[in-house]
């Protein structure tokens, strides 16, 4: 029990150093706790794949006292095979096993690494269902986050279970694995009469036993991944609220309190989450588990685990109860098929915390989120596709899992549009192939293609399944056309990569020009690209990716492109505007490396380096000059200056500029 508390103790002060740090909550959490207790040896996967598993039933007898357990966890299974005879379920070997049946027989069985290997009294041909019972008993493991834990909040004990990812064989025997889900399940807990148990969907029977126990019963009516069934026990203090989510339908939002805990702030926490269901049911459709309840169990971990219909918390706040909720939908009614694909909970959750605060607090407060994601993807090394599935820091990694994953549906989302973005979410959760089971992202991507119509092959292979991200190098120029049309010049630059070699990105780029802004967009699908169009307005300045939909590092923008037309932003003196005008107007002038003059001597190459010479003055019908607009070493850009001319009287005045040996002379007409 001291070493316990010591490790708790431990993370929950790495949780807070991590979260200081930028990390996300639920992340840190979990790479801070496994890091004391995960022995990768533990790990039991992959699943017997020739059965699936339709039904577990938990009936388990809990003693605070001697840490012990004891219980009948019931099995029903389907053969996957022609010829099923033996088949296993995952329970570590610090359980004892007792027995083995089904129906009136007693089974043969082993149980050595990790695994009860299970000889049928029969072989079940495909498709074929049958029955088993577990029994067993022992001091349940805990090689995840607290697989099991007998806890304690202000000197009151506490029990609490956390099984994602491989912590369920630590405390009843299961095929562990996240493809495998149930169509329904139960649990059944007899403890201590002190405790109130809470499990997942609906409490069906409390019963007062005579030996000073109760017996909890609760319901799951719903498919659900073995690492989403939990227990969480306390004597807790319920705060209830109502989702109503038609006009004559409510479900309840119930609350499992520490009572020390359960304050006037806390209550304010709680109710938030009623605003939470309504905005993420009218973005991702109706909330999956209506029938039964959504809420949260305090627990002694210090992050957030999202258990199908309660939450379990360790913390209180916006992010993290955002971030819960949201996993009941992506994660809970849509699961990862497995750990490779883990992105498709966590990314999406993490993303969910943005569009909770835009569709709360408006755009800037999404963008706020965004940017924060983007900053922590940028650490992300490697891919978001989990390499490694034996690693807790590669599944959970916060940067690359969360974070990253979170961009990447940034990035999706602008380049779809809103409305078929949202109508991919839709689509992804009410798929029939997919809603209440699992997907892996070819499964996200096949929807995500099918309602915008466009082939994103290309973005999911380079942001799911290679690393980085593009680091662009942008140069621009103009030429001018007739009247106020010009020829706008674009190209685009990336730096070597290796997975991908190049990102393949539409880019949007806004140009200002004498007319106001121009929004183009550029599809980026070579390492060098040049780009041209044809816009009213003289440019003045551009923006690269102006609403910040991409991951990206911008390296240099450069005026003057010296590809495809050689100099195309040549030293010029452009009319000025308006002409005529009262009582001012603007001049405009181009300065390219080209025209500087190139002296071999020291005092030559130290101007040279500095720029070139310019000088911009305005002389009257007369010759004489009334004003010198600039004289002074420029480098090479676009450059413009006033002109006022309110102590002049009207007439036509001309200005001359000159640099070198270029010199050129334009009119202009001031009216009063």
């Amino acid at each position: 029990m001291r070493t316990l508390s010591i490790i708790i103790l431990t993370s929950v002060l790495s949780i807070q150093l991590l979260a200081q740090n930028g990390e996300n909550l639920c992340a840190a959490a979990k790479k801070a706790y496994y890091s004391k207790i995960f022995k990768t040896s533990q790990i039991q996967y992959p699943e017997d794949e020739n059965i699936d598993v339709t039904y577990y039933k938990l009936n388990l007898n809990i003693n605070y006292a001697s840490q012990q357990i004891s219980g009948i966890v019931t099995v029903d299974v389907k053969s996957t095979v022609a010829d099923l005879g033996q088949f296993f379920l995952d329970l570590q070997d610090v359980l004892t096993v007792d027995s083995v049946t089904s129906g009136s027989s007693r089974l043969r069985f082993t149980h050595s690494q990790n695994k009860i290997s299970i000889t049928l009294s029969k072989s079940f041909s495909l498709g074929k269902q049958f029955s088993v019972k577990v029994f067993y008993h022992g001091h349940p493991g805990s090689s995840g986050f607290g697989s099991f834990e007998f806890g304690d909040h202000n000197g009151q004990p506490a029990i609490y279970t956390l099984s994602e990812p491989y912590g369920a064989s630590d405390w009843w025997p299961s095929k562990d694995t996240p493809a495998d889900k149930v169509d329904s399940s139960a649990v059944w807990v007899t403890s201590d009469s002190s405790f109130y148990t809470v499990s997942n969907g609906s409490l069906e029977e409390v019963i007062n036993n005579n030996d000073g126990t109760k017996t909890y019963k609760w319901k799951n009516h719903h498919p659900i991944a073995n690492y989403l069934i939990s227990l969480a026990m306390a004597n807790y203090a319920i705060y209830k609220n109502y989702f109503v989510y038609a006009l004559d339908d409510t479900m309840e939002v119930i609350n499992y309190n520490y009572p020390e805990n359960l304050t006037a702030a806390r209550k304010n926490q709680l109710d938030e989450t009623v605003s939470m269901l309504q905005i993420y049911s009218n973005l991702f459709g109706p909330y999956p588990y209506l029938d039964e309840k959504y809420g949260h169990a305090e627990f002694g971990w210090g992050g957030g685990m999202e258990h199908q219909t309660v939450s379990s918390m360790g913390a209180f706040g916006t992010t993290i109860q955002s971030h819960e909720l949201a996993h009941q939908w992506f994660g809970d009614k849509v699961t990862c098929k497995d750990w490779h694909h883990i992105w498709l909970n966590e990314g999406f959750a993490t993303y969910s915390e943005a569009l909770y605060q835009e569709f709360t607090n408006g755009k800037g407060a999404y963008n706020n989120e965004i940017n924060f994601d983007i900053s922590r993807a940028k650490s992300a090394v490697g891919t978001i596709y989990v390499q490694d599935i034996n690693s807790i820091g590669e599944i959970f990694n916060g940067a690359r899992s969360y974070s990253k994953g979170s961009v990447v549906l940034h990035m999706l989302r602008g380049i779809v549009s809103d409305t078929n973005f949202f109508n991919i979410l839709k689509a992804y959760l009410s798929d029939p192939q997919l809603a209440y089971g699992v997907a892996t992202t070819e499964d996200f991507q096949r929807v995500a293609q099918d309602v915008s119509g466009q082939d994103l092959n290309y973005f999911f292979q380079e942001w799911i399944y290679g690393e980085d991200y593009p680091n662009y190098t942008f140069d621009w120029g103009y030429t001018h056309l007739s009247g106020q049309q010009y020829q706008f010049n674009f190209n685009v630059s990336q730096a070597n990569h290796s997975n991908p070699t190049f990102f393949t990105m539409p880019i949007q780029v806004k140009v200002t020009t004498t007319f106001g802004d121009t929004l183009l967009t550029v599809f980026n699908d070579q390492k060098i690209q040049n780009f041209k169009f044809e816009i009213t307005g003289e440019p003045q300045n551009i923006s690269i990716d102006p609403n910040n939909l991409i991951l990206k590092e911008i390296q240099k923008v450069t005026t003057g492109i010296t590809s495809e037309s050689k100099i195309v932003n040549k030293f010029r003196l452009f009319q000025n505007y308006p002409n005529p005008f009262n009582p001012t107007t603007t001049i405009k002038y181009s300065v390219t490396k080209e025209t500087h003059p190139f002296i071999p001597s020291r005092e030559g190459k130290e101007r040279s380096d500095r720029g070139v010479l310019v000088t911009l003055n305005v002389y009257d019908l007369l010759g004489r000059k009334v004003t010198s607009l600039v004289n002074k070493m420029q480098q090479p850009g676009n450059y413009k200056v006033e002109f006022d001319a309110s102590s002049l009287p009207s007439g036509i005045y001309y200005y001359r500029i000159k640099s070198g040996t270029y010199s050129k002379v334009k009119k202009m007409i001031l009216l009063k």
